[in-house]
């Protein structure tokens, strides 16, 4: 793959990723970036607390309610998006990390590829 192959990739994940949270999470992020660096796929979503979930973000325990219920809800869909981005990218992923801020709003997401994988855009 050349170079503007790997930019057509990561738009691909970024507006599957899009559709997942809409689908899935029942709202979309403000906006969503999708970096290939090597074996990596960096992917950052900015807005996604909804308003409910920004005041419950006011104290600790509301902090923990939605880190808990976040993660719960990825790890319920984690093989899925493991199928998207397996799809895209035409690899099987070796691992899925995921964290949400309460602070920022925002939500990382890192799928790990095999090693070879940053050959397809030389």
């Amino acid at each position: 793959m050349q170079k503007n192959r790997k930019g057509q990739v990561e738009d691909e994940i970024s507006r599957a990723i899009i559709k997942f949270e809409r689908e899935h999470m029942g709202r979309g992020p403000k906006e969503v970036k999708t970096c290939i660096m090597g074996d990596i796929i960096f992917i950052r979503l900015k807005g996604v607390l909804t308003p409910a979930e920004q005041q419950l973000a006011k104290n600790e325990g509301g902090i923990e309610l939605i880190k808990k219920v976040r993660a719960n809800l990825i790890e319920n869909s984690k093989s899925f998006l493991e199928q998207i981005i397996s799809k895209i990218t035409k690899n099987e992923l070796i691992s899925m990390h995921t964290d949400i801020s309460t602070v920022t709003g925002e939500r990382v997401i890192l799928f790990i590829l095999p090693e070879n994988f940053e050959e397809k855009f030389k």
